[in-house]
């Protein structure tokens, strides 16, 4: 009951140190940038998770759309691309700097879609009736625009327990959300349903259906292929194996931190002690 109290109490204050963020934010200075990926699919960064945009005559489609601050100014520049109409926003996870615009977008008549789990977790947020997915999916869904397969699928619990992964197909094309990101160590949010084993798997099924001809938009980070994935799901379970036989001779978290387990990947991917947390989580320490 404590441990559950205390996990409670660190997601509040969480939430609420990064809405005190977002208020005292710059938006203005945020360099939104767009970058051609393959065929009619871009991808635009700004602060938060990499928006992927399929263009053309019929109209665009969106993946994710960052914080809500920033959502004018995303509009606009997408119109700078393409200015027709944003007809589908999908969301990969639900987490607010991959879907803060929600509400913003759908009153501009965005028709949204998601994973059942994330209207699901939405709903138990209480978010406003706009920012909710108004199309779910419990498997799979295609939209078919501008001559694209826009192919949308859930995977199994990595990053969070609504996950999806997008194939634009002819572009060939992949965006993999946060379950993939070249500038930081996995990410398993379990307060969201997020595991160890489902991100492992979910990235197994990126390896698998990316062919070597196949970019790969990660939630965070630069464009990538298929090696990239490989040598990140590669890092992630060679880390969570010296974390398990670290628990298995009885190690505390601090023991974790202290035994240099991700030494040789930090300077790729940075401050490992939050996938730790999730690693040391899944794998039985206490």
């Amino acid at each position: 009951m404590r441990n559950a109290i205390f996990a409670g109490l660190l997601i509040t204050l969480f939430t609420y140190g990064n809405a005190l963020a977002q208020q005292e934010r710059d938006w203005d200075a945020v360099e939104l940038t767009i970058t051609h990926v393959s065929g009619g699919v871009y991808y635009l960064e700004g602060a938060g998770g990499n928006i992927g945009l399929s263009v053309g005559e019929d109209g665009i489609v969106m993946i994710d759309d960052q914080f809500a601050p920033l959502t004018d100014r995303i509009v606009a520049r997408i119109a700078e691309l393409d200015d027709g109409e944003i007809r589908f926003l999908i969301n990969t996870h639900r987490h607010g700097d991959h879907m803060g615009g929600n509400e913003n977008l759908a009153g501009m008549g965005v028709t949204i879609l998601a994973n059942d789990r994330v209207r699901v977790r939405l709903v138990a947020d209480m978010l406003p009736k706009g920012a909710l997915p108004i199309l779910t999916y419990s498997d799979t869904a295609t939209v078919h625009l501008n001559g694209e397969e826009v192919h949308v699928f859930t995977v199994p619990p990595a990053h969070t327990d609504g996950d999806s992964f997008i194939h634009f197909r002819s572009s060939d094309v992949l965006h993999l959300g946060d379950v993939f990101r070249t500038n930081n160590f996995p990410y398993i949010d379990i307060s969201n349903g997020g595991t160890l084993q489902g991100t492992l798997d979910a990235l197994a099924i990126a390896i698998g259906m990316s062919g070597p001809g196949t970019l790969i938009i990660p939630g965070h980070g630069e464009v990538s292929v298929r090696s990239d994935v490989v040598e990140f799901r590669d890092m992630a379970l060679t880390v969570a194996e010296r974390v398990e036989n670290l628990v298995l001779s009885g190690a505390t978290f601090q023991d974790v931190l202290a035994a240099n387990t991700t030494a040789e990947y930090e300077d790729k991917w940075g401050d490992p002690e939050r996938f730790l947390r999730g690693v040391y989580a899944e794998v039985g320490g206490q």
